[in-house]
């Protein structure tokens, strides 16, 4: 399973794809999932949202993941 990673997500972890072997502990919900990302990466604990796509489909923190998912990190965006 990896993690596709956008705009200031893919600059906070410096890459646009993250394996889930790279977490400590492997996340079986989205909650786990952005536990695990403020974990090993602190910065995502200073944004004011981020959004989370389980298979092109936002995802609520109680969706379970599972092999094969492709999950997605979506940063709060702001335009002009």
């Amino acid at each position: 399973m990896e993690v596709l990673l956008f705009g200031i997500a893919k600059d906070i972890v410096g890459a646009s794809v993250l394996a889930m072997e790279s977490f400590e502990k492997r996340p079986h919900t989205v909650k786990d999932l952005k536990r695990e990302l403020e974990r090993s990466f602190p910065d995502f604990g200073k944004l004011s949202s981020l959004a989370i796509a389980v298979n092109s489909e936002y995802a609520e923190e109680g969706t379970q993941l599972r092999s094969g998912d492709e999950i997605a990190i979506i940063p709060p965006v702001s335009g002009g």
